[in-house]
């Protein structure tokens, strides 16, 4: 179950209570709600206390990234809270590239355009594209909120996805290299990745997978990265001695030697986000992809980004958790488009320009409670709210979308931080 974060009347965090124990608090008038999400109170009568190690977890992926906060407890290592945070780093190059199409084709038809200005910039060392930037500054955004609230001492990250250098030369063994039987994981890992957890040569998911040599050792083949896929029992019994090629599946070898998109997406961002996470001073913890499975399968967990996150590094080998824990599912939408207004196909202004971003103390994407005393739209409704000037606003729910409800019934929830909200959407998929 998740916890929920505390602070003191002071401000300062403490260790987060069981919701039980916050519903008596609320009810007593002993504390005040100050955040919903994460869902977070203050004490009024408190301040300081005594707080237990609480480490941030942190799973790395191309389009999710598994969160954890785990503490040390007299009993051992148990989870306080989990999330998912999913990127937007697709929608955000669909728009560069919808914006650079644009101004392409007015200069080619030779109409007003802003001259090209991409020859004279200088790129900062370090530079990442905009849609692998902001998987970083997700993360920091929730690592910085969770540090207010959460009494932090330590940071564990998946740093590289697989150890390449067991892959490059397996032969690797003993002084040289002492990881033991992590050796397979880190290899399976990165097959079930790249061929999409299915067998190569049938297709078949969702059921056992068996590391397969695409030209065998009685062949001649070796047991380097680029001579391995994945294969149910059946096709890897069927292929015996014969090479991929000779067994009807001559693509096979091309396509063990293409590299991982996404992979490679979040390559290039996790020395990244380790640098970014040495700003914060605490102590930081690495771990490869290998580690994390190896920890997650040997304690028996169903896989899940935020089960991931909690056996992350060798602090993950032995953490308590509930699998039907229900984390919180945080998903990146942005904020304001800096856009000064839309344009039409040909790509002409079709709106006006930008209004005031805020209207009687409301803004566009706020959590609100309108509660509507008479007329038409009498009733209680919680949802987003979109501004308008007149001071009508419309209110989305999870069901319908109530237009024309005045600003005067409406009360401010969670103020618009470019994250969207929801609970019990995240459950844990069979093994892999």
């Amino acid at each position: 179950m998740q916890r929920v974060f505390v602070v003191d009347r002071n401000r300062q965090p403490l260790m987060p209570c069981h919701p039980a124990r916050a519903r008596k608090l609320l009810a007593a008038s002993r504390a005040a709600v100050l955040k919903r999400f994460p869902f977070t109170i203050i004490l009024l009568d408190r301040a300081g206390g005594e707080v237990q190690s609480v480490q941030f977890k942190v799973d790395p992926g191309s389009k999710q990234t598994g969160l954890a906060l785990v503490a040390d407890f007299q009993s051992g290592k148990r989870l306080l809270w989990a999330g998912v945070l999913e990127h937007r780093g697709q929608a955000i190059k669909a728009a560069l590239a919808d914006r650079r199409s644009q101004r392409r084709s007015r200069r080619q038809r030779h109409m007003r355009y802003r001259p090209a200005r991409f020859n004279n910039r200088r790129r900062k060392a370090g530079w990442l594209p905009p849609s692998l930037q902001s998987r970083i500054e997700n993360v920091w955004t929730w690592l910085c909120r969770i540090n207010r609230f959460c009494p932090l001492t330590s940071i564990s990250q998946e740093l590289v996805r697989f150890d390449t250098q067991l892959m490059q030369k397996p032969e690797i063994s003993g002084v040289e290299y002492q990881q033991g039987k992590l050796q397979g994981y880190e290899v399976r890992e990165y097959l079930l990745e790249k061929w999409g957890r299915r067998c190569a040569y049938c297709d078949a998911k969702d059921t056992p997978l068996e590391i397969e040599h695409i030209t065998p050792r009685s062949r001649g083949g070796s047991n380097r990265i680029s001579n391995l896929t994945v294969a149910c029992h059946d096709c890897n019994q069927q292929k015996g001695s014969q090479t991929a090629e000779e067994f009807g599946h001559p693509d096979i070898q091309k396509q063990a030697k293409q590299p991982l998109k996404d992979a490679a997406s979040v390559n290039a961002t996790r020395w990244a986000l380790w640098q970014r996470l040495q700003l914060t001073g605490l102590e930081i913890e690495a771990g490869t992809g290998g580690r994390t499975k190896f920890n997650r399968t040997r304690q028996g967990y169903l896989k899940a980004h935020w089960v991931d996150a909690a056996c992350v590094g060798e602090s993950g080998g032995c953490v308590h958790l509930d699998p039907q824990h229900t984390p919180l599912h945080i998903k990146a939408v942005g904020r304001q488009s800096r856009q000064m207004c839309k344009m039409d196909k040909f790509g002409f202004p079709r709106t006006r320009s930008k209004q005031g971003r805020i209207q009687f103390g409301f803004q566009t994407g706020d959590i609100v409670r309108a509660v509507v005393t008479n007329g038409k739209k009498t009733g209680i409704y919680i949802g987003r709210v979109a501004v308008r000037s007149s001071g009508n606003f419309n209110l989305t729910t999870a069901t319908e979308t109530v237009q024309g409800i005045n600003y005067r019934y409406i009360t401010c929830l969670h103020r618009a931080d470019g994250y969207t909200y929801m609970k019990g959407e995240v459950s844990a998929s069979s093994p892999a």
